[in-house]
């Protein structure tokens, strides 16, 4: 089939327009109370066809609002307004294009583990966990943390930890009195980072969002208990690699999968692939926008708002939250 100039200005306009409409998207749904800044800076790109036709340059997964600007920001980007900021990134834009090309969210927020630890409660006192899209390994330790669900707190067994993950709860959240002790925890991820690497640390540190000063003091707690003890962390693709790493799991106690925010950036064949690999090999915890597994969102006796996301066990839903355990409604 040729590919005609008129196609090729037909798939561009497209192109710019779903970019667009991504980046607005992200303003409206994600920055709200997370970032002023990148809410500023979204609204620019939305709206500025010169950036946008720079960033249909990247192959699409790679136009991801939070990746184009922590590449950004990796490579010194200034914190200024749009003008200032979108000067230095059409300047830098070969750079911050090919940090990107090789670059991937990774965002390791153990805040997450607000939504996920009380499932992993109900399924037993003592776990094998293996989780998909893994980064550094942040939320392999919801043994070692602390929760607070709206005043309920919940410590580890010997006490409470440099780490205090809350949320504002709602619904009945069953809660346990310590978190399950997880006897074996390991990492499936494409490109694993490390702790205690200082380039992988200041990846990690770079994509929390220019004012959550919070947030990077959770991180930085987090990462200092990970380093005691490093969890084993694979390389490998979500599906392929899963029943390999799955099979070093030992026997005895249950082996749940945890796959908190990653199946978006698998393709919808891909993400049911994985889906029946998950229930085939254990337990399987996830945490999806709306869309990404249909199969789930079908069951929900009515659709979480915009800003939700979907917790859900072996795929049935169980809750809604925020995309970084901000907020939890378990479903009665």
């Amino acid at each position: 089939m040729v590919d005609l100039p008129g196609d090729r200005a037909v798939q561009r306009a497209l192109d710019l327009a779903k970019t667009a409409q991504w980046y607005r998207r992200f303003r409206l749904n994600e920055t709200p109370g997370q970032s002023e800044r990148y809410a500023e800076w979204a609204s620019g790109v939305e709206n500025d066809p010169e950036v946008l036709d720079l960033i249909i340059g990247l192959p699409r997964p790679k136009r991801q609002p939070n990746l184009v600007f922590a590449c950004a920001r990796l490579l010194g980007a200034p914190l200024a307004g749009y003008p200032v900021f979108r000067r230095w990134l059409i300047d830098s834009w070969p750079a911050v294009a090919a940090e990107a090309r090789v670059r991937a969210t990774q965002t390791n927020e153990p805040r997450r583990l607000t939504a996920i630890m009380p499932v992993l409660a109900s399924i037993g006192p003592r776990v094998a966990l293996l989780e998909v899209g893994a980064s550094a390994g942040l939320c392999l330790y919801p043994d070692r943390y602390s929760y607070d669900y709206s005043g309920r707190r919940v410590d580890p067994v010997d006490g409470p930890s440099s780490v205090l993950l809350t949320t504002d709860s709602s619904g009945p959240v069953p809660l346990p009195t310590h978190p399950p002790e997880v006897v074996w925890r390991a990492g499936l991820d494409l490109n694993p980072l490390d702790v205690r690497n200082p380039a992988d640390v200041r990846w990690l540190e770079t994509l929390v969002w220019p004012e959550q000063a919070e947030r990077r003091r959770r991180l930085d707690a987090a990462m200092a208990i990970v380093r005691r003890d490093p969890p084993l962390l694979r390389g490998g693709d979500a599906v392929a690699g899963l029943g390999a790493l799955a099979a070093l799991a030992p026997v005895g106690v249950p082996l749940v999968i945890v796959s908190p925010a990653v199946l978006v950036y698998l393709a919808p064949d891909r993400r049911a692939a994985f889906a029946d690999a998950a229930t085939g090999l254990g337990r399987w915890i996830s945490l999806d926008g709306m869309g990404v597994l249909p199969r789930v969102d079908a069951l929900l006796p009515q659709p979480p708002g915009p800003a939700n996301f979907m917790v859900s066990l072996d795929g049935r839903p169980v809750a809604r939250c925020g995309p970084h355990g901000q907020t939890l409604d378990w479903l009665a």
